[in-house]
């Protein structure tokens, strides 16, 4: 089982830029993959971007494609996730997790407990 701790959420205005970082403990980093989910009042947890062991395969969510990346530092045990060009429509609560490195909320067995992230229009 892996311990995950998100940080760097806040408020900021639309176009400007956050970067979130999740820190995990109680396995060897190395060899899990990452995932970062959020979730916006009223809707499902959806997917925005996921990373290989290596950092050499990462996906992203159309949505987030070209504003976010996501990386990973495996020294320091900590998967981050920059967010430039926010919108309105990115407010959500964030979430790492460890899993399969899919899209697919399933395939994830460990969860941080979520970041809040608000741009204002």
């Amino acid at each position: 089982q892996v311990q995950l701790v998100e940080s760097g959420g806040g408020l900021v205005q639309a176009g400007g830029s956050l970067r979130l970082s999740c820190a995990a403990s109680g396995r060897t980093f190395s060899s899990i993959f990452m995932g970062w989910f959020r979730q916006a009042p009223g809707k499902e947890r959806e997917f925005v971007a996921a990373i290989s062991r290596s950092g050499g395969t990462i996906k992203y969510a159309d949505s987030v494609k070209g504003r976010f990346t996501i990386s990973r530092d495996n020294a320091k045990n900590t998967v981050y996730l920059q967010m430039n060009s926010l919108k309105f429509e990115d407010t959500a609560v964030y979430y790492c997790a460890s899993g399969f490195g899919s899209s697919v909320i399933g395939d994830y067995h460990s969860w941080g407990q979520g970041t809040q992230v608000t741009v204002s229009s």
